[in-house]
């Protein structure tokens, strides 16, 4: 679902790495709960909390380990980007690494998203999930 036009890839570039991540995050969030959705009928509580263990940081993290070598050069330079960039706080619960890493991953999608790549956003992210739930 898109609520506006793609940007170009040069437009999503120039977008600071943080504000990728903003994006990202979004849509990853909206994929774990439809992923949850899918293979529970469980009560609200328990799918937030399903949905929970993907989206925190470890798990992205985990999610960006799992990717990387699938990543063309364009990607990987945009993953590298937003991990390497300055972050002035970590969320609760986080390593500092894995928290660099998710916002990486989250970068990665964002940008993806926001150049209208939603099947390669499909293809990483179903290409490896169920490496992850293991």
């Amino acid at each position: 679902m898109k609520f506006f036009e793609n940007m170009t890839t040069e437009q999503a570039r120039m977008l600071s790495p943080l504000s990728l991540a903003f994006v990202g995050d979004a849509v990853y969030t909206l994929y774990a709960r439809s992923k949850v959705i899918q293979h529970s009928d469980a009560k609200n509580g328990a799918l937030h909390s399903e949905a929970t263990k993907l989206v925190k940081a470890s798990g992205q993290a985990e999610m960006a380990d799992a990717i990387l070598d699938l990543l063309t050069e364009e990607e990987m330079g945009v993953y590298k980007r937003a991990r390497n960039s300055k972050v002035h706080s970590v969320a609760k619960h986080a390593t500092m690494g894995d928290y660099k890493k998710a916002t990486g991953f989250e970068a990665l999608l964002g940008f993806l998203y926001l150049t209208g790549q939603d099947e390669r956003i499909k293809f990483l992210l179903n290409e490896r999930t169920d490496i992850c739930q293991q």
